[in-house]
Parts: structure tokens; C-alpha cells; sequence
């Protein structure tokens, strides 16, 4: 088994350790359970995908980025993640975990657009383009579904859901965080295609346009 077959498996080992260890005494039990349906849903569709198209290792490492931050703001609640000391260096206001976790939401454009490519199902600047827009809707609909929870809800499952922590913009900046990560990972997606299509020029005599 050769390590691009490995990889995706060894992380998908370690991740399913992480999120059983994690899935013990949460802070909030009904939190826990809504925060961890997109990430189980995820986990089903990487599994059930996996050997009719294979990922690069960078972007199952790119999935799994939110995978561990979304497990670890399941189990406190990403409002009440441990991150004071970053909080306190910076003279933050709150808890911006929920915004690194939000800014890797946007790491999927990456797998998206990398799927799109090998694929052959559109120009490279649609690709782009799709998988940008693709996060930002995903960003949008997630944002309903949390006040449509909240509103549900109530109490103080509701509330530790929406996470605002008293933001009236969080929706906004969350949205924001979700297209800027999005916005990262392509650009990385784009230097590695660049770079590829350089290799191949060169090995074919040619310099790329």
C-alpha cells in the first residue's frame, strides 16, 4: 500500500481517536450532538467516496483541519474553548476560536476545486470562481440553519450554539472568516496547478503562458 493510499486512512485513524475522545462528558451533550452532525456527515461522505476519487493528501489535510477545530468546539462549545492566553495577547473582546474555525470551513474550496480539475468539468478560472461561491453559499445556508437551532432550541443550548457571544455582526464576520479561508486554499490550489504546469513545460521542452 503506497503512502497516498495510507495517508487518508492513518488520519482518518487518528481523527476517529480524537472525536471518541472528545465525544466524553462534553460540556453541553445537546450542543455536542448538533455541532457534531455536519462533522459526522462529512466523515460518511469522505468515507463512502474514497475509492471511487481520492483526494490529494493536501486536501484531506485541508478537510481534516475543520474535522479536529469543529470536534474541539463540540465538546466545549466554541465559546468556552480554552483560548484565553490567545485572547489575552492579542486584547481580544472574545473567544475567537469559532473564527479559526470558520476560516478553515473555507479549506474546502480547495478539495472542491481540486475534484472540479481532475474531473475536466470546467475552465480553471470557473473552477476558481465555483469554489468560492460554493464556500460562501455553504457559509450563508450554515448561518440559517444555526438561528433556525437557536430559535428552535432556546435556552441555553440555543445560545451556546449561535455563539454571537453578544456580536451582533457575528453572522457577518463569520460568513467573512468562511470566504477568507476559502480565498487562502485556492490561492494555495493554484500555486500547486502553476507549479504543475510548469514541471510539464519544462519536461516537454516548452515554457507555460
Amino acid at each position: 500500500m503506497s503512502m497516498s493510499t495510507r495517508y487518508p486512512l492513518l488520519l482518518g485513524l487518528l481523527f476517529s481517536v480524537f472525536w471518541i475522545v472528545l465525544a466524553v462528558s462534553p460540556v453541553s451533550r445537546d450542543v455536542w450532538w448538533a455541532e457534531n452532525i455536519p462533522v459526522l456527515m462529512v466523515c460518511a461522505f469522505l468515507a463512502a467516496t474514497y475509492r471511487r476519487f481520492r483526494f490529494s493528501g493536501l486536501a484531506y489535510t485541508f478537510m481534516a483541519v475543520w474535522l479536529f477545530l469543529h470536534t474541539v468546539g463540540g465538546h466545549y462549545t466554541f465559546a468556552n474553548v480554552p483560548f484565553g492566553w490567545v485572547t489575552d495577547l492579542f486584547g481580544f473582546e472574545r473567544n475567537h476560536f469559532d473564527r479559526i474555525a470558520h476560516f478553515s470551513v473555507g479549506f474546502y474550496a480547495f478539495a472542491l476545486a481540486e475534484y472540479l480539475q481532475r474531473k475536466r468539468l470546467a475552465h480553471p478560472v470557473v473552477v476558481l470562481a465555483f469554489s468560492l461561491a460554493s464556500v460562501m453559499a455553504l457559509a450563508c445556508a450554515y448561518e440559517i440553519v444555526e438561528w433556525w437551532y437557536a430559535v428552535l432550541v432556546g435556552g441555553d443550548a440555543g445560545v451556546e450554539f449561535l455563539g454571537s457571544q453578544g456580536d451582533p455582526w457575528d453572522a457577518q464576520k463569520d460568513m467573512f472568516a468562511d470566504t477568507l479561508g476559502a480565498v487562502f486554499a485556492l490561492a494555495v490550489f493554484a500555486a500547486r496547478e502553476r507549479r504543475g504546469l510548469f514541471k510539464r513545460a519544462l519536461h516537454d521542452g516548452r515554457m507555460p503562458v
